[in-house]
């Protein structure tokens, strides 16, 4: 039978955060850098390339250390379903480090897989509420924003929105381009728009009968 390895696990929920604390904390563990699988991905589900990759790498013996339930996955179910292959079909050891109850290297009697399993249902549980918790006070926060008026995602571009500066160049430069001295595709390089937000804009302007 081949030597056990050691693997690590780390996930952060998209590309904007950063994983560097639970790297540092592996590479302290003294696991080699690229037995250290990241994904930069939600928790809802465990389609996830890296994890696949790591899961389908482990082997009887190994053993896989987590930051904490919550960097694993965010749905109890599928918590549960993945530690269970992991221990019990693959028979690899899992190893949570915000959570020493939760080391199958060291609770191997009847009693200490009792608590074990019971702390990761309890953990599993609040990892998922939490993510509800979070989709919710997102709900709740555009639905504040979106009564106050409030516009979310990139601004709209309008007149209203243009800068002063390229208010004052529209206006400068508008009868130029339309008795044709300047092409539409040079007015709208010196406003600095894109083709559709180009006419947009001019649409509007001569709506409100400003020239």
């Amino acid at each position: 039978m081949a030597r056990s390895k050691t693997f690590a696990y780390i996930r952060v929920s998209s590309k904007d955060q950063n994983e560097a604390r639970q790297l540092k904390e592996m590479l302290e563990l003294g696991i080699e850098e690229r037995d250290i699988f990241i994904d930069k991905e939600s928790g809802k589900d465990f389609n996830r390339p890296q994890y696949q990759t790591l899961k389908a790498r482990l082997r009887e013996g190994d053993l896989l250390y987590i930051k904490s339930i919550d960097r694993f996955g965010r749905n109890s179910k599928e918590i549960m379903k993945e530690w269970q292959e992991i221990t019990q079909d693959i028979i690899a050891d899992i190893k949570v480090l915000d959570m020493p109850l939760l080391d199958t290297t060291q609770y191997k009697d009847q009693l200490g897989t009792f608590v074990s399993d019971l702390v990761l249902q309890v953990l599993a549980f609040v990892s998922e509420r939490e993510r509800d918790n979070i989709k919710i006070r997102q709900a709740e926060g555009i639905a504040v924003a979106k009564a106050k008026g409030k516009h979310l995602g990139r601004p709209q571009l309008n007149l209203q929105t243009l800068s002063k500066t390229t208010k004052q160049i529209l206006e400068k430069h508008y009868q130029q381009w339309k008795n044709k001295e300047i092409s539409g595709v040079e007015f709208a390089d010196m406003l600095h728009l894109k083709k559709n937000s180009f006419y947009k804009i001019i649409k509007e302007y001569e709506a409100k009968g400003i020239k």
